[in-house]
């Protein structure tokens, strides 16, 4: 759909070093005072405009807020819901549809020992509050959470972080609807450390989210590779797991177009760190950098192109230092380094400030800001929202829709190549449902375009496996994108000539091979992503070629992804396969 430019009001101008932003005052999410800690952006009711959920945590409680936008600029509070009167000291919040129903679903987290918080959506943007289940039913000190889909099989799964109790992690798999199964085995959920953010991220690019903690205390964080499984490995021997920082918060994202993501750390008490990626779990520690420079109070940070030029910029919250705190915001210029703003109301209002995020909430083309403030002493202040006033850049923004992966698209990773001031330029994000400590962005990935008024291709590379192609695609407009089944393709094995085809299918898988052995046996087996044994057969070949069939479509087998294992005499294949109903 074409974006439209919407009005609007009260605005107070401000001016940054290459962007405009304007701070929004007499809304209901600048003027209800809160103790405030997360910032999500996230389309409740789905009518293509993302609403904003800022959660409270003071000791006592206080009850979370929902603003819901209302299509020209402004917000209202969504009154007499579930999800705004629970009255818990609430920290972080992830939000993804967690049943496949087509609508956004929440998770909130509660600290003091409190049972954290699940709301199902109606599909109009009203929740029900889940009360079975040891997913809302663990007392813990919980700093936040996020959705990630570890295992494949096209339903969200959940972490969440603690910082004290017992000091251990929770790691949920969904099990359909709203049932999770709570994982008790591994390091990520046996390791003590004052937890504080999670992301779930493919950090080696082998199709399988991966999944990093960062940790207060001078703590090192805890990196765990998904073996793709469902079994994690920590990873120790990298810089980025090396370090002993007090980390509130991580952001991935691909800060110099090198098409892998790179990551910052926000430190309380030290210096922030900013990390590239060089690939095969290798990272360097970037140092001379604006970003890197100063000792800090730093809880949260958000990464977005704010300038649409082609590159990601940064934006850091600061709180509970001596007195009042100004956030920091960092431009890229193009090619990793950053430079600090220094001037306008986003890096000049004080105060303590926790989450943040960004989200394109009048569907303009540029990504705005809100920024949740904390009590600063025994006074509860108002949030934070800043509306960016554009330039004459281009932009893309795509809307994705999983139907073998998770609903959300989460976990999905889109890479975009245009002519950006006469370079050929690969953009590349990720779809996430925690961005940083207490901070989603909105999950509609968005792209600066500079000077090209043409994306030339973009490709979709869907947790299932799927991979989508799309070519010439005009800018400045949104795009909703549904995972299709479009890329049935031919494996063939050398060791015994092993055939499967088509891969992915939503019929017959029919597999082939070759043997010179006669009445040899060949064993055949379709296991699960989470272990289980979906079909099996054993069966003696003659020599010469051989065929097996698997009819899916007559089948119970559910749609998802699956190892197809083949042993044949001293031989043996594995091979995942996507089964699309």
């Amino acid at each position: 759909m074409k974006s439209i430019l919407l009005s609007l009001c009260l605005l107070i101008p401000c001016i940054g070093i290459s962007q405009n932003f304007s701070k929004i005052n007499g809304s209901p999410l600048t003027s209800l005072p809160g103790d405030s800690r997360s910032v999500n952006w996230v389309d409740i009711n789905n009518d293509g405009f993302i609403d904003c959920f800022i959660s409270n945590g003071p000791s006592g409680g206080q009850n979370n807020t929902m603003f819901v936008n209302d299509g020209t600029g402004g917000f209202v509070l969504l009154e007499d819901d579930p999800i705004g009167s629970d009255g818990e000291p609430s920290d972080g919040a992830t939000f993804a549809d967690i049943d496949n129903d087509g609508d956004i679903d929440a998770f909130v987290v509660n600290w003091y020992n409190r049972h954290n918080l699940a709301y199902i959506n109606d599909g109009s943007g009203h929740f029900t509050r889940v009360t079975q289940g040891q997913w809302v039913t663990n007392s813990g000190f919980s700093e936040t959470a996020a959705f990630g889909d570890y295992d494949n099989d096209g339903l969200v799964d959940l972490y969440v972080t603690n910082s004290d109790g017992i000091s251990r992690n929770f790691l949920y798999r969904n099990e359909g609807g709203v049932s999770f199964e709570r994982i008790s085995e591994g390091a990520m959920v046996t390791d003590q450390s004052a937890s504080r953010n999670v992301n779930w991220i493919d950090i080696d690019a082998d199709g399988d989210v991966d999944l990093f903690v960062t940790n207060e205390l001078s703590q090192k964080e805890q990196l765990y590779r998904n073996d793709g499984k469902g079994v994690f490995e920590p990873v120790t021997t990298t810089a980025l797991t090396s370090g002993s920082f007090s980390t509130m918060s991580s952001s991935w994202a691909d800060m110099d177009n090198d098409g892998d993501l790179d990551v910052f750390l926000a430190t309380n008490g030290s210096r922030n760190q900013l990390y590239r990626n060089d690939g095969n779990m290798v990272f360097t520690s970037i140092t001379d950098s604006d970003v890197t420079e100063k000792i800090t109070r730093s809880f949260s940070s958000a990464w977005a192109d704010i300038d649409n030029d082609g590159d990601l910029d940064l934006f850091v919250t600061n709180a509970f230092g001596s007195g009042r705190l100004k956030n920091n915001m960092y431009i890229n210029d193009g090619h990793g380094g950053f430079t600090e703003v220094t001037d306008g109301a986003v890096v000049t209002d004080d105060g303590w400030s926790y989450g943040c995020a960004f989200g394109d909430y009048d569907n303009d083309g540029f990504q705005d800001l809100a920024v949740a403030t904390t009590r600063y002493g025994s006074q509860d202040e108002v949030n934070y929202l800043y509306h960016n006033e554009g330039n004459d850049h281009h932009w893309i923004i795509f809307s994705l829709e999983g139907s073998v992966s998770n609903r959300s698209g989460i976990g999905a990773i889109i890479r975009v190549k245009s002519f950006l001031n006469g370079q050929i330029v690969w953009q590349m994000r990720e779809v996430s449902s925690q961005s940083a400590y207490c901070g989603q962005n909105d999950m509609r990935p968005h792209f600066g375009l500079a000077d090209a008024v043409m994306v030339d291709s973009v490709i979709i590379e869907w947790p299932s496996g799927i991979v989508q192609y799309m070519t010439n695609l005009q800018a400045d407009q949104i795009y909703t994108v549904k995972e299709e089944f479009v890329n049935a393709v031919e494996e063939v094995a050398d060791a015994m000539a092993l055939s499967v085809f088509p891969n992915p299918t939503d019929s017959n898988l029919q597999i082939s091979g070759y043997t010179e052995s006669p009445f040899e046996n060949v064993f055949i087996e379709l296991v699960s992503m989470n272990g289980e044994t979906i079909y099996v057969s054993e069966q003696q070949v003659p020599s010469g070629n051989w065929k097996h069939e698997i009819n899916l479509s007559n089948s119970f087998i559910p749609a998802g992804t699956y190892n197809l294992r083949v042993v044949q005499g001293e031989n043996e294949e594995v091979k995942k396969i996507l089964y699309i109903k």
